[in-house]
Formats: structure tokens, sequence, C-alpha cells
């Protein structure tokens, strides 16, 4: 991201939006963070009438910006709205379509896909939304391609979460694009919230207390995360939780919603990004440390999950930048 001008965040809020959608943007591009000595988002809520009714009427939003907002955003938010059968004001379905005509980056939270779809932003593309309205969406937008049981969805331009949890898990990818792991990792710790989960994962899992505590993944996940540089396999993992392979894989799924491979991936991915953040620029150094045991192999894991060769990475997120 350029330091000579902050990246400009609207939010669109619209008449019956839920607050913690919009609760979720301002915490997370909002905020300044003085901590992370960067530029932070230049952050703002709009709306095409002066005042917005919220969900249930539990507030009135007024003074906020208007559609010109929208029209000068790099990144423009479109929040849910609580009955996707009611179509979204034309007001609002032609600042979305400027700004795809205009490039910026599209995102939804929940049913905020259906104001996308109508706007005509996602045929053809990959989305997501609320496992509740999977169905409906399907049968409405056809042209798009839903995957409906993943927490979200990055397409590119557009990019779309499903239930309101999950808006927090985009809004960190997001982050994480823009600023790189290790930002995004403080931005989540300051959250109390995971960074790790990857958009992959389920919308909600079998059994997301376990019955039993001790049965919990946590004490292999630690042993895991201190050895990331050892060629750790499923059956190291499984080995360390005294139980069978396919009995992890059931675990993994159940308590993390992923496999533990993908987790294992993730994770070293993770530390790779950190690595080469924090200014190591011997690739093999950074392999061997995550795990991915050579430099090629690094070079395609990351370009695979973040799209950026290593080098592009180091241009892009590296302390020189």
């Amino acid at each position: 991201m350029s330091q000579e001008s902050s990246h400009r965040v609207a939010v669109l809020v619209d008449h019956g939006s839920n607050p913690f959608e919009l609760g979720v943007a301002t915490e997370l591009f909002g905020l300044r963070r003085p901590e992370l000595d960067r530029d932070w988002y230049d952050f703002t809520l709009c709306a095409a009438a002066p005042a917005v009714t919220m969900h249930l009427g539990l507030f009135t939003l007024s003074d906020v910006a208007g559609l010109e907002a929208a029209d000068a955003a790099d990144t423009l938010i479109v929040p849910n709205r609580p009955d996707p059968d009611v179509p979204a004001s034309p007001a609002v379905l032609a600042a979305i379509r400027r700004a795809f005509d205009r490039g910026a980056r599209l995102v939804s939270f929940c049913t905020g896909t259906f104001t996308l779809a109508e706007a005509g932003v996602l045929d053809g593309r990959r989305a997501t939304t609320h496992w509740r309205w999977a169905d409906e969406f399907v049968r409405t937008y056809p042209r798009v391609a839903l995957e409906p049981d993943v927490l979200f969805v990055d397409d590119g331009q557009v990019l779309t979460a499903a239930g309101s949890a999950a808006a927090l898990d985009l809004g960190l990818h997001l982050i994480l694009r823009d600023h790189g792991a290790e930002v995004a990792n403080a931005v989540s710790r300051r959250l109390v919230f995971s960074g790790h989960r990857d958009g992959g994962q389920r919308q909600f899992v079998e059994r997301p207390v376990p019955t039993v505590p001790d049965s919990s993944l946590a004490p292999v996940l630690a042993w895991a995360r201190e050895r990331l540089d050892h060629p750790l396999t499923v059956a190291d993992l499984a080995a360390r939780a005294a139980t069978s392979q396919a009995t992890l894989h059931r675990r993994f799924q159940a308590e993390l919603g992923t496999t533990p491979l993908a987790w294992l991936t993730t994770e070293r991915i993770t530390l790779a990004c950190r690595l080469i953040e924090r200014g190591e620029v011997r690739l093999d150094r950074v392999a061997t440390a995550s795990g991915f045991g050579t430099a090629a192999n690094l070079r395609a894991q990351l370009r695979r999950h973040t799209g950026l060769t290593p080098s592009a990475y180091r241009r892009r997120f590296g302390p020189a930048a």
C-alpha cells in the first residue's frame, strides 16, 4: 500500500443494515492504530439518504457522507440486508456499478452478497453468503458460482463473506493483502481473535465447544506451531494426539472446520510471510524455518496462497516497504 496517500475505505449503509457488520468494518478499518507505526485506512461511512434506520429500528444513523464518498473509495464495503427479497435502492446499486467499472475493490458481508449480485457485478464470479440464504441465492442468481459452505471468497476485485462473524475473517484477510501477515496478526491479537481462519473453512462446525475439555486440539496445535521447521506430517500430529489419522481428520473437521494438512500449510505460509516481512532475504533459510524444505517449494506455495512470489512479497511487505 502506498505511503503517500491512505487507502480509502467506504462502507455503504442502507436502510435495515445490521450494526454488527458496520461495527466490524469500523473496528478493522476505522480505528487509528499508532502501535503499528504505518499509514492506516481513510475510513468513511456513506449512504444514499441523510438518515438511515438500522436493523429493527435500533437506531438511526445520520450525518454520514453521501454517495460521493463511494465514488472516491478504493474499497467499497456493502454490509448485509435483513431481507434479501427486498430490492436495494437504485442509487446504492448505481454506486456499486460505478465503483466496479472504475476498478475499486468491492466487499460484502453476509447477505450483502445479494446486493452485489443485484448490481450485476457477480455474474460469472465465485461468491459466498450466509448458509441460511444459500438456496435462495442460487435460485435468484444462477449465473453466480456460489460456494455455500466457506467463510469467505476472494475472487480478486470482488470479495464476499458469509455470516456475521465471517466479516472479521474477511476483514483480516484484506488487511493481510494490504499490509502483510505481521500486521494482520497484530490486529487479530488486538481483537483477541484467531488470525488463522482460512476462507475455505466451513461456516459452522459440528462441535464448537468440545464436550470433554481434554479432547481439545489446542495442545497438539501448540506443539506443532513450535516445530514448523520439522518435516511434520499428519501421521506425526496423530501420534502426538494419541489417535488415528482418521480420527484426527474428524476432530479437525469438527473443531476447526478444516483438515490437518490444510491447517499445517496455512501455519507454514504465515510463518514464512512473517520471516520475509522481518527482513530475511535468504529463501533457503525461510524455506527451512517454515518447513517447506526448499526454496522452490516455498515459491510455489507462497504464490499459490498469496498470489505473490517471494521477491514480490518482500517488495510489498518487507522492511524497505
